[in-house]
């Protein structure tokens, strides 16, 4: 593959877009790309929503486009759609079309097309972001797309999915799923019109196979897609590039530099064995290799993508980040701890020696996910992004920790805080209740009372005569019962007068 910055060296010039081209609206902070940007551009090309199909085609009608179809498509619900996850506007259309046997194939790519002039002013950064050209876009569309699917609750239709293969420079094979009808003609139109707007190429659009529906009640196409700019641009870069060797020995990075600077990484020949593993690799499996061979199912079980473990199904999905995980080589003490590790990363195909390059990072939540598998923070490469992602999460847990921790302390304060209040608040009421208010006042604040003459003051004694005679013939259980007897009464007389009792004194 030649090198990407190539035809900018050799002074190749740069297609620029034509005018009206570029969105209408303003790159501001308000309308930042984000992942719901993205969800919503792969959307329209492998699943468009029903209110957003019908105001395509209601568009395309009041510009006096697609008479042929007008009379038919009367009988739609062109005002508003059906609101129903299980209605598919796009089969209404082509059911009416194949009653009246008309060719659908024009009016849906017209469909399509117009769909990307609709959502081209606020998702153009979106589809912009996935690839400088049109074949870099459908390439990383694939990845982008699995990664969209794993992690969103899709209702209604099930969505599309696609593998898009370079087969040549302008040239790629487009594999097409879906359920609803009428769809890979409006993906056709769609992409057609997108080459066209974001980059000004034509490309050619052509469904070369269809299979039926299978079990799941999907349909399988193959669409052809040309893009004559890129042939043309490609002859340029291989007309200007310099000679250089080749092959791989004359690399001047000798294997064990490269199994150092990724150490999680193999390369596989077309048999799926071994040829060259990274030193991470070999820890684990240096020992078992010579015993049980150097096929990659004996040592890795593919998670994702979930196709074949085959030289052809990887090369297929090379565009889409592979999920490993290892496992155990007959109770063998390092894979033991490694087993279950995934490993996520890239598969790149290398014509030059026709083998596949894995090049991953281990896939680890924290330092304990990291030493449970055998492993070191050495282990993972200065470059490798992982390494900052277990630092950082570890630094995360601990100031969760702490956060934590102050929470809980606040929380104690706080209850403290309202247990003084309570104390306070009752301290208060019993000043009340012995002083006056203003007394009680300068009390609580701790002034000073100057004293004063008060000409009526009401109080009340109690007293028993004889009390120590009594304690001397009596048992002690009579005493407190004539004693809880009497002071119930001198209470009840208390509240009556409403007085309050300061202190019992006894003898």
């Amino acid at each position: 593959m030649a090198c990407p910055f190539s035809r900018h060296n050799s002074g190749a010039q740069i297609i620029t877009r034509p005018a009206g081209a570029e969105s209408d609206v303003p790159h501001t902070a308000a309308a930042a790309l984000n992942l719901r940007h993205l969800s919503e551009a792969i959307g329209i090309l492998t699943s468009p929503s029903n209110p957003s199909v019908c105001a395509a085609l209601q568009s395309l009608l009041e510009e006096k486009q697609l008479t042929e179809f007008r009379q038919t498509l009367k009988k739609l619900p062109l005002a508003e759609p059906p609101q129903d996850n299980s209605y598919s506007y796009l089969d209404d259309i082509v059911d009416l079309l194949t009653e009246t046997n008309q060719d659908s194939s024009p009016l849906l790519e017209q469909v399509g097309r117009r769909l990307i002039q609709q959502c081209l002013g606020h998702l153009e950064r979106a589809f912009r972001s996935l690839g400088p050209d049109m074949q870099n876009l459908l390439t990383s569309l694939d990845g982008v797309h699995d990664v969209l699917q794993g992690d969103e609750e899709h209702e209604g239709p099930e969505e599309g999915s696609f593998v898009c293969s370079v087969i040549a420079p302008g040239e790629l094979e487009l594999s097409f799923s879906t359920a609803r009808k009428g769809v890979v003609q409006v993906l056709a139109g769609s992409l057609t019109e997108l080459a066209e707007r974001l980059h000004g190429t034509q490309a050619v659009v052509q469904t070369i196979k269809q299979d039926r529906r299978d079990q799941s009640g999907m349909s399988h196409y193959l669409l052809s897609i040309s893009i004559p700019h890129l042939h043309s641009c490609q002859d340029e870069v291989e007309s200007e590039k310099p000679s250089v060797s080749t092959s791989a020995s004359d690399l001047r990075m000798c294997v064990e530099t490269m199994c150092k600077a990724f150490p999680w990484h193999f390369v596989l020949d077309r048999h799926l064995e071994f040829t060259q593993l990274g030193s991470g690799f070999m820890r684990l499996f240096a020992h078992e290799l010579t015993q049980y061979g150097r096929h990659v199912g004996t040592y890795f079980e593919l998670v994702k993508p979930r196709v074949p473990f085959s030289f052809e199904a990887i090369l297929k999905r090379s565009n889409t980040p592979f999920l490993l995980a290892i496992k155990s080589v007959n109770g063998s003490t390092d894979s033991k701890a490694a087993e279950g590790m995934e490993l996520k990363g890239q598969m790149v195909f290398c014509p030059e020696s026709d083998s596949l390059l894995f090049v991953a990072s281990p896939f680890l939540d924290g330092l304990e996910g990291l030493t449970g598998r055998g492993l070191y923070i050495s282990d993972i490469p200065l470059h490798d992004a992982t390494r900052d992602v277990i630092l950082v999460g570890e630094q995360s847990r601990a100031q969760d920790g702490l956060k934590r921790r102050m929470d809980k302390l606040k929380s104690s304060i706080e209850e403290a805080s309202l247990a003084v209040d309570a104390e306070r608040e009752k301290n208060v009421s019993l000043l009340h209740l012995i002083f006056p208010p203003d007394i009680a006042k300068r009390l609580w604040l701790g002034e000073d009372i100057q004293a004063q003459t008060h000409e009526d003051v009401t109080m009340l004694f109690s007293d028993i005569v004889g009390f120590t005679a009594i304690c001397s013939t009596a048992t002690p259980l009579e005493v407190i019962t004539m004693l809880q007897s009497l002071y119930n009464q001198f209470d009840k007389l208390c509240g009556l007068l409403d007085v309050y009792k300061v202190k019992s004194i006894f003898s």
